[in-house]
């Protein structure tokens, strides 16, 4: 059963992104500030809420450039100097967690009005380095941090996808017929417009602009996925075709309480319902939307999948999908209705908060009925998962 209606529930009433770009692709020059500012300015035009009834901006990143991003594209935004910025480094759930802390903040009476996201510029994000322990070693580049202690298993993402496909007996067809399938949904959806509503076109030049996604393929079949080599293992399952590709983008939301959405312009939102993050083996990070999932609906006892319209899942890899559906018995016809992160990409940080912006735009833009239910799940390097369940709302509902 759902918790009632409360004057301190979170509601999402604006949701956009940017277009999503290939690493060293259109946006391979746009430093993450410069890829959030614009979302942020559109969100506020969107919401009609005044930059001074901010209580904060939170945002999600991972892999760069350190420092607190979320201060620094605010103040690119040209909101007021008074709001702080808070940076959230969940790797690749940050974008939700942000979102999620934002709801929590508002539920807590902490503040009545948020901006809250995520953004990743892997073209632009820093090297790092590995320091040398005597000035007889050479540095080290190093691809990423640390997921988990190695004495507990500490791999890749990649050949952790790998695992779970033989673990649970993904076939190489599944995975290839899965990744065909969310291109597809994804070209149908961006020819028929249904992106146009959430994306914020990203600047290049005062003459060049950036306004598509730029990874879904229209030429994509099932011959050529076949022929694509193994990525992680010569024996295995997992290819560059059925594995999401790098990306850059931004993502965000207004959160706001209910008392003060009852005041404002908009007419319907998305009421954050609750919201779990849960630990599994590092080893099978890409478990952690069932723990999550799990977790949240025993928390709401009467609830289940079934209930729940519109299910986002971060298509980080389509084994990890595919076990996930399995060990939930969810159909994955019913997953990312306009495809997902195998064909617009993953932009890390921003990821979880796409989920949300998507969710948004099929149950508050497409005017789904009072009390359709949405789900946001993804799964994190180091043994993570973070559900979010919403629900559409309007005024005096």
């Amino acid at each position: 059963m759902l918790p009632p209606p409360l004057p301190t529930d979170p509601i999402i009433v604006a949701a956009r992104r940017t277009p999503i770009g290939r690493a060293g692709g259109a946006l391979k020059t746009v430093p993450v500030e410069q890829l959030l500012a614009p979302v942020l300015r559109s969100l506020l035009i969107d919401s009609g809420a005044a930059p001074e009834a901010m209580s904060d901006v939170v945002i999600g990143n991972a892999v760069g450039p350190g420092g607190n991003p979320a201060r620094v594209a605010l103040l690119a935004a040209g909101l007021p100097m008074s709001l702080p910025g808070l940076t959230v480094d969940r790797q690749c759930g940050s974008g939700l967690a942000a979102i999620n802390l934002a709801a929590r903040l508002v539920q807590a009476g902490a503040g009545e009005v948020y901006l809250a996201g995520g953004v990743e510029s892997v073209s632009t994000a820093p090297w790092r380095i590995e320091k040398p322990q005597s000035l007889y070693e050479l540095p080290r580049f190093s691809h990423r941090a640390r997921f988990a202690p190695e004495a507990l298993g500490d791999p890749d993402m990649g050949p952790a996808a790998e695992a779970i496909a033989c673990t649970y007996g993904i076939s190489r067809d599944r995975q290839d017929a899965y990744a065909l399938g969310s291109h597809k949904k994804a070209v149908t959806a961006q020819q028929a417009g249904a992106f146009d509503a959430e994306l914020v076109p990203v600047a290049l030049s005062a003459a060049t602009q950036v306004s598509a996604d730029e990874c879904p393929r229209p030429s994509l079949t099932l011959k050529r996925l076949s022929r694509l080599p193994p990525a992680f293992d010569p024996a295995g399952t997992v290819t560059a075709g059925n594995a999401c590709p790098i990306n850059d983008g931004a993502a965000a939301v207004v959160v706001m309480s209910r008392r003060c959405f009852e005041r404002s312009g908009c007419g319907a939102g998305l009421r954050l319902v609750d919201a779990i993050a849960a630990g599994v083996s590092p080893e099978m990070p890409g478990l952690g939307p069932v723990a999550a999932t799990r977790t949240l609906l025993a928390r709401h006892r009467k609830l289940t999948l079934e209930a729940v319209a519109r299910v986002e899942f971060n298509e980080a890899f389509a084994a990890q999908v595919l076990a996930c559906a399995d060990q939930l018995n969810l159909d994955p016809e019913r997953l990312n209705v306009a495809g997902g992160a195998i064909a617009l990409g993953h932009p890390y940080g921003a990821s979880g908060a796409v989920l949300m912006v998507r969710l948004f735009s099929e149950l508050v833009r497409q005017d789904m009925p009072q009390g359709t239910l949405g789900l946001a799940t993804i799964g994190v390097g180091g043994g993570l998962g973070i559900s979010t369940l919403v629900e559409r709302v309007a005024k005096g509902g």
